[in-house]
């Protein structure tokens, strides 16, 4: 076997195979060429090669996001490492694991014009869990200082940082490793639920008759049966969910804006919940947190191994477990109560239903009609990627089939990255995947289609109404060039050019024969990856959804 002849570089290439770290993302450099020999020559490992370092951070992302293992990304000296950061973001905020490995200059070559430099320690500082600046040399203090980044990576699911400083030269290789590593095995900590005072917190329970459960963005599978069915049968209890929550009941409220946005003021004070429990992770819908930001309840507790957040500014209790360990334990304490709390908002979901339904089949073509129309024709068990933005959110007003995985970059939700972390979860899971992407995240992010490894049967489906939709809903729009130049971009691009280049199966609609002539052929062809581009009248989507609020009422 070849292994760089750079001590420091063996050392970090065996604590990573130890540790189980297998996919390896690597951008070309020559700083890096040390740890890139490295890995591609060992058959342990699974490299991938990706120039563009946002798009390979994001890259990586997706599969750390499907596999729930840290992924190692290894990039050279200078600017090419700050542009992990968006994804490195993310990474935090959405609790994925990552190894970021950047190739540096030795500390004297810092600050003295060298070229490609910069300082490079400590860069993500604000948003790492753990920050590994090594010296130049194996020493067992980097060994140990390696394996805690891996560690925390993974027991806190989150991004790290790995600096190696490496000297000329870098190519040289020999055939039998010189470093014995000093590492150490992950310690197995598995949070229990330690609630000293359960019976206190049953008794808030078990007197209130309106208590809501609000899930944010979370795992597939991830919540036990019994506990879907317990909270579905509590005449006291209200489950909201997001297209990302991959939770699924039906007497589950999944869209949440639909319900509450025609809302009164008495509507509020009703819907104001005695408890809110929540888990998962960030909440896509705007006015779900302004409600409960004016209605506060009396008790709000958060359900997370790792992190709770404020989000409502009435956080009054974390429970350190996932939610299987606390209602497993705490569901035998509970007693039913009589409320009509369930009932009520039940009958208004039924009611919105019918409403939505009856504004779906008179409305145009438009954005809207568009959701409603690729949601509706989502294979069955597949993999589901979303875009930021407009997409996310229409996404969330249409039901979609249970069987489909549906995830978002929603730990930052920047547009920045959607189609590169797609690519990486097709890679990573065996399902048909799917990406629904608007114009400007699309051509963002263009360069992730500058990826070798893309699956033959990857979709995307891009909707393109000429620029940043979103920002027409929002008060203050007003027709200017102004707003258009600098609000919505408005552009007359289209994405034909770039599938040609990239070698993607390509097909427009601009209507709804023309939308479900380019459905069928979406899916019917896998020879390649596929684009279908949609085509929906820019000024006339912010109007026809503002509508349908409007007739909710």
């Amino acid at each position: 076997m070849i292994y760089p002849k750079i001590p420091l570089a063996q050392s970090i290439i065996e604590i990573c195979l130890a540790q189980g770290l297998t996919h390896i993302v690597i951008s070309p450099g020559s700083r890096n060429a040390p740890l890139t020999i490295g890995f591609v020559n060992n058959p342990k490992f699974t490299c991938y090669s990706v120039a563009d370092e946002r798009s390979a951070a994001f890259f990586a992302l997706g599969i750390a996001q499907q596999t729930k293992k840290p992924v190692a990304l290894v990039c050279t000296s200078g600017s090419a490492l700050l542009n992990y950061y968006p994804a490195f973001a993310e990474a935090f905020y959405s609790q994925i694991p990552l190894v970021v490995i950047s190739a540096d200059r030795p500390s004297e070559k810092i600050d003295i014009g060298d070229g490609q430099t910069i300082r490079q320690e400590n860069v993500f500082q604000n948003h790492s869990l753990y920050n590994a600046n090594l010296v130049g040399d194996s020493t067992v203090e980097n060994d140990l200082k390696i394996t805690e980044a891996i560690h925390c990576s993974i027991i806190n699911k989150g991004p790290v940082h790995i600096n190696a400083p490496f000297e000329e030269p870098l190519y040289e290789t020999v055939n039998e490793i010189s470093v014995k590593v000093t590492t150490s095995a992950i310690a197995n900590i598995t949070p229990t639920l330690e609630m000293t005072n359960a019976s206190d917190f049953a008794a808030i329970w078990n007197s209130s008759k309106k208590k809501l459960v609000l899930v944010g963005v979370n795992d597939p599978n991830s919540i036990d049966t019994s506990i879907v069915d317990f909270l579905a049968n509590d005449t006291s209890v209200v489950v909201m969910t997001e297209t990302t929550s991959n939770l699924h009941h039906p007497s589950f409220i999944n869209n949440i804006d639909t319900i509450i946005t025609p809302f009164s003021q008495s509507d509020f004070e009703k819907f104001q919940p005695e408890i809110l429990i929540t888990f998962g992770g960030m909440v896509v819908s705007k006015r779900i947190k302004a409600a409960l930001r004016k209605y506060q309840p009396l008790h709000h507790w958060h359900i997370d191994s790792l992190r709770a957040y404020d989000t409502y500014g009435c956080l009054t209790e974390h429970f350190q477990v996932n939610p299987n360990d606390f209602f497993n334990n705490f569901i035998p304490l509970l007693k039913p109560i009589e409320s009509d709390y369930f009932s009520h908002f039940e009958a208004l979901n039924q009611l919105r239903k019918v409403k939505t339904a009856t504004y779906l089949s008179k409305v145009p073509f438009s954005d809207f009609k568009v959701f409603e129309k690729i949601i509706q024709s989502l294979p069955i068990n597949s993999h589901l990627q979303i875009g930021n933005s407009s997409a996310i959110r229409y996404a969330q007003l249409i039901d979609i089939h249970p069987s489909i995985e549906v995830f978002c970059n929603r730990g930052t939700s920047g547009i920045d990255g959607s189609t590169s972390t797609a690519i990486g979860a097709a890679v990573a899971n065996e399902k048909q995947t799917v990406l629904i992407t608007g114009d400007i995240s699309f051509l963002y992010d263009s360069n992730g289609l500058w990826n070798n490894y893309i699956p033959k049967n990857f979709k995307i489906i891009l909707i393109n109404n000429g620029g940043g939709g979103i920002f027409r809903i929002l008060p203050g729009h007003d027709e200017t060039p102004v707003f258009n130049t600098f609000f919505e971009t408005s552009h007359c691009l289209t994405a034909e050019s770039l599938a040609k280049m990239y070698d993607f199966n390509y097909t427009i609609a601009s209507d709804e024969t023309s939308l479900a002539t380019g459905i069928v052929n979406l899916y019917s062809n896998n020879n390649k990856p596929f684009i279908l581009e949609v085509f929906t009248p820019t000024r006339e989507n912010d109007k026809i959804l503002l509508q349908f609020f409007k007739e909710l009422q």
